[in-house]
């Protein structure tokens, strides 16, 4: 490719169809939105209700949503997913991984009904919908899969073993797909975000103490906040990282430095 090829429809997402899940809540809504800001169509799986704000998000950039309450954990429903994205719009271009769990427990209460629940919802579901997308991706030698990987994939994980173990595990299964299927086009990179201002972290950020414990670490000197992912959710689902794979891109304010 020659370098005056590249202009700004590098990140141009028209024409592409995302999967998202989570995508309705959370960070998995900024992740929704940034891809349809960019261009895609969003087909959001979710456990959680839907009240159509995502939706009405998404339809304001002039793309389409589709909305499937499902649990990612139950036999079958990570194929009924992907063929639902392709039925409805056509194709499978983009995964994004973003649902997840936290249970935490002190580590001597921290047993079987703790660790389960966590593994097949943030590990083996991911495995198995990239699993099936790639069957749509592998013949059109294109696709972009995204994990959310977190600082726990770095970092040991207090009061959850288990949470630790799976972001562990989402960065080690982001780069083995990428050596499997990279050969076909297919860009497997994972986003580690840092500490967030989102409704999981209220009760951290409301005690002062805790807060500034968690600031000190942060150079920035902030929490993130849930725009500061979105540019990265773009890049990499984008003709823009096409060279970028089995890579885990921290978004933490530098938190992982100091």
């Amino acid at each position: 490719m020659d370098i005056t090829e590249f202009h700004r429809d590098f990140f141009s997402l028209d024409g592409k169809n995302a999967i998202v899940t989570g995508g309705n809540t959370g960070l998995g809504q900024a992740f929704s939105l940034a891809l349809a800001k960019a261009g895609a169509n969003v087909f959001v799986p979710s456990v959680a209700d839907d009240d159509g704000t995502t939706r009405k998000l998404i339809e304001a950039e002039g793309r389409r949503m589709e909305f499937l309450a499902a649990d990612l954990t139950e036999p079958g429903v990570p194929r009924q997913i992907v063929e639902g994205c392709a039925d409805a719009f056509g194709s499978v271009d983009i995964v994004v991984n973003s649902a997840g769990i936290c249970n935490l427990a002190d580590v001597e209460k921290f047993g079987r009904s703790e660790w389960d629940p966590m593994i097949s919802v943030n590990l083996t579901a991911p495995f198995e919908l990239s699993h099936e997308a790639i069957r749509f991706m592998i013949p059109q030698r294109s696709g972009k899969i995204i994990n959310i990987a977190s600082m726990f994939s770095f970092l040991g994980g207090q009061f959850s073993p288990a949470y630790a173990a799976t972001k562990h595990g989402i960065a080690g299964f982001t780069k083995a797909y990428c050596d499997e299927v990279a050969q076909h086009n297919i860009q497997v990179n994972a986003i580690a975000p840092g500490y967030f201002a989102t409704k999981i972290t209220e009760a951290t950020r409301a005690d002062a103490e805790t807060n500034q414990r968690v600031l000190d670490h942060i150079p920035a000197g902030r929490w993130g906040d849930v725009a500061d992912l979105m540019g990265t959710t773009v890049f990499l689902a984008s003709r823009a990282s096409d060279y970028v794979n089995g890579h885990v891109l921290p978004v933490d304010g530098g938190y992982l430095v100091r």
